[in-house]
Formats: structure tokens, C-alpha cells, sequence
């Protein structure tokens, strides 16, 4: 198996209540990670995050915006340690993040949502393909049910029958009775397979 060069933190992003900001303190005292907390002015915090072997280290910046720490990140790791610790705090804290885990040959692109792995993109000499993508079958699967433009279609259907039966009945020429039949006869298929 390949080694990591390095894990690249292109944007993230973590959004965090009160006690959130607590839980995420403690959680790093808990990876044998160095923490300083600065606080800064109108609330704002910023944390420092070094590996125990002072190798490496992580400035994150909070924003206090109402009653939520709102911190962006972009950084690159080379250590283990500390690399893992964030990867865990972006997991268990729902962090949004796109992550390239650099190979010596390609490179491995993460995209997180909410804490979860999305999408994993393999780019490796210009080619891109994408190697894991989470579906989300249940969400469409609401979405669809949900979804007003069946009920819309059919109401619009049964206006174009009820327009095309006052016609029939204004009209006495055969061949205009035939195109208007031939029309009514569509449109009842298409009513009968869209209330299907």
C-alpha cells in the first residue's frame, strides 16, 4: 500500500454551538493533542492544535456568529497524529470539507457533508474518476413523493379534455369529430398513466 505524502485540508468548514465548542475542546485533550484557546475580541476563539512531538500545528479560527462558531480551515498535514485527530473532529462534529490525501502518485479527494464521506475522487496523471459517491435514494425517493408536477400534469390534461369535448360539441364536421376524437383518445392514455 502506498504512503500518505500528506493530507491536504482544501476548505472546511465546522459550525458549532457552545457546547459543541466545549465537546471539541475536550475531544482534542482526549487525541493527545496539544490545545491553546485564545479568546479574541467579540467572542471570537482560536485554537491551536500541535501534535504531541511539536512537529506539527493547526491555527483554527472561530467566528462567533449569534449563538454559533463558525471556523474555516484550510491546511496541510504531513504527521499522522494530528492528521487523524482532525479527520475524527470533522466526523463526530458534522464538518463540511473537501480533503486531498496526497500519494506519491495520485491523489485521493474527500469530499465531506455534514461529518460523512460523500464522495472520494482518484486523480492521478490529469484523469479524474470517481471512486465512491453516496446516493441518496431515500432523499429522491421523497423528493418525487413530494413532487407537485405529476398532480399539475393531470390537472392540465383534464382542462385540455374539457376544452376538447366543448369543441366536439360546437363542432358538426366529420373530419374535425376525427382529429378531435383522435386528440381525446391521447389524452386519455396520458391521464390514465400518469393516475396510475
Amino acid at each position: 500500500m502506498a504512503q500518505r505524502i500528506a493530507t491536504e485540508y482544501v476548505k472546511a468548514c465546522l459550525r458549532l454551538t457552545e457546547e459543541e465548542m466545549s465537546r471539541f475542546v475536550r475531544f482534542f485533550g482526549d487525541q493527545h493533542v496539544r490545545l491553546q484557546v485564545r479568546v479574541l475580541e467579540g467572542g471570537n476563539q482560536e485554537l491551536v492544535l500541535e501534535d504531541e512531538a511539536g512537529k506539527e500545528e493547526v491555527r483554527l479560527t472561530f467566528e462567533r456568529q449569534k449563538d454559533v462558531y463558525v471556523g474555516v480551515l484550510s491546511c496541510r498535514l504531513v504527521h499522522p497524529k494530528l492528521t487523524n485527530a482532525l479527520r475524527k473532529a470533522m466526523s463526530m462534529f458534522k464538518g463540511d470539507a473537501i480533503v486531498n490525501r496526497i500519494y506519491p502518485s495520485y491523489t485521493m479527494i474527500y469530499y465531506y457533508t455534514g461529518g460523512a464521506v460523500r464522495k472520494i475522487v482518484e486523480q492521478s496523471r490529469g484523469a479524474a474518476r470517481v471512486v465512491f459517491e453516496l446516493k441518496d435514494t431515500i432523499g429522491e425517493l421523497e423528493r418525487r413523493f413530494r413532487s407537485t408536477g405529476v398532480e399539475q400534469d393531470i390537472v392540465r390534461i383534464k382542462q385540455a379534455i374539457n376544452e376538447l369535448l366543448d369543441l366536439r360539441n360546437q363542432t358538426q364536421h366529420a373530419r374535425e369529430l376525427a382529429a378531435i376524437d383522435d386528440r381525446l383518445r391521447k389524452h386519455a392514455q396520458a391521464l390514465f398513466v400518469l393516475e396510475a
